[in-house]
């Protein structure tokens, strides 16, 4: 099954590729929590939305808690380009 594999790589690639993108507007230190907060929340999604993994009160609690970690960062960080 190389197929799935070949989807992940070419997926990691098109990520990079626009975190990159994003760190020219924006200093490292935004891009990078809310592409790495963003890929816990959707990848939390997919587990219970595809794959039917359970959830539970914790697990949404602690999702609210990257959510809001990244709109900490985001409002207490002054917003100058990075790269």
């Amino acid at each position: 099954m190389i197929f799935p594999t070949l989807i992940a790589l070419a997926s990691f690639g098109v990520a990079l590729y626009l975190v990159s993108r994003v760190m020219k507007s924006l200093p490292v230190s935004i891009a990078y929590p809310i592409w790495a907060g963003g890929g816990t929340v959707g990848v939390a999604l997919l587990g219970v939305l595809v794959f039917e993994e359970g959830i539970s009160i914790l697990k949404i609690f602690g999702v609210a808690l990257v959510t809001l970690g990244v709109v900490i960062i985001n409002r207490v960080t002054d917003k100058k380009s990075g790269c």
